[in-house]
């Protein structure tokens, strides 16, 4: 078999571990697919007889390649003089395969997704590499340019800070339970579903970037909501994610993997007494975010 056969066979071979590693190091399946393709690029103009190992080989490779685009997306992040706005509600995804991207992100966890986006670039890729494809620690660090210690301790915090600071467990069970209804009665069009779950007069508030033009920032009354909230969530409703929020479970929206929306509640009597919609990427980035346990 001709060698450059060959290589391309062997690649193929190890294509779906590679996309998975970069999707869950970027967020993205269009980025992961260009980290992947990168590195065939770099396989294709290497001696390959000087590779023992290819699927280690391959795998610093792509980590290097998304470690790059994630310094560079965090550059590019600080040297905004305004925050980007996040793309309307009834926005499509422009990725390659829209389904695939959301199929992939689903069995990731849109949530943890989220949380990944919000650490440093060095300690997005410890994490990843680490707990979620069982790199040494010793090998993390060559691609880091740092000592395995430090490698681990930079796991060490991604973790703290993926699984956040917990809150007593039966107020989560019971927050989830009502979260997981309200998802539910907006995902299924159910007005009366929805108002069992808001307190009759439950108070909504909408900030700038999150709010159609020309709609009230604020509603106060179950009844009053539960209508327009299924009409503005008809679109992405499927999309929303259940997480922890500054300690209690909510509700966000992340296409492709970047964080859009936030839905956080605050709970009285077994129901939802305050929503904040929130779109303003500044506030945003204050929110404290964790994963659910399943």
């Amino acid at each position: 078999m001709p060698e450059n056969n060959y290589l391309a066979q062997q690649f193929e071979e190890n294509r779906g571990h590679l996309r998975g590693m970069a999707y869950r190091m970027l967020g993205s399946l269009n980025e992961a697919d260009d980290a992947v393709q990168e590195a065939w690029l770099r396989l294709s103009r290497s001696d390959a007889s000087t590779i023992e190992n290819l699927g280690g080989w391959l795998t610093t490779v792509v980590a290097r390649v998304c470690l790059d685009m994630l310094r560079s997306r965090t550059s590019r992040r600080e040297e905004e003089l305004q925050p980007e706005m996040p793309a309307p509600a009834t926005a499509v995804s422009k990725a390659k395969d829209p389904e695939q991207e959301t199929l992939l992100a689903d069995s990731v966890g849109l949530a943890l997704l989220v949380v990944l986006d919000r650490l440093a670039p060095a300690e997005r890729l410890a994490f990843v590499l680490h707990d979620m494809f069982a790199v040494p620690f010793d090998e993390i660090a060559s691609i880091l340019g740092h000592s395995p210690e430090s490698a681990r301790q930079l796991a060490s915090r991604a973790r703290r800070r993926v699984q956040g600071a917990p809150p007593p467990k039966s107020n989560v069970l019971e927050q989830r339970k009502i979260v997981n209804a309200f998802l539910a009665a907006v995902r299924g069009g159910d007005i009366a579903g929805l108002i069992a779950v808001l307190d009759p007069d439950v108070v909504v508030r909408v900030d700038a970037a999150a709010a159609h033009p020309g709609a009230a920032r604020e509603v106060r009354g179950a009844a009053t909501w539960a209508k327009s909230a299924i009409a503005f969530s008809r679109n992405v409703a499927g999309s929303f994610s259940a997480m922890l929020i500054d300690g209690g479970v909510g509700l966000g929206w992340a296409p492709s993997g970047h964080l859009a929306r936030v839905l956080r509640f605050s709970f009285a009597n077994g129901k939802i007494a305050t929503v904040d919609v929130i779109g303003d990427p500044a506030r945003l980035r204050d929110l404290a975010f964790g994963v659910l346990e399943e």
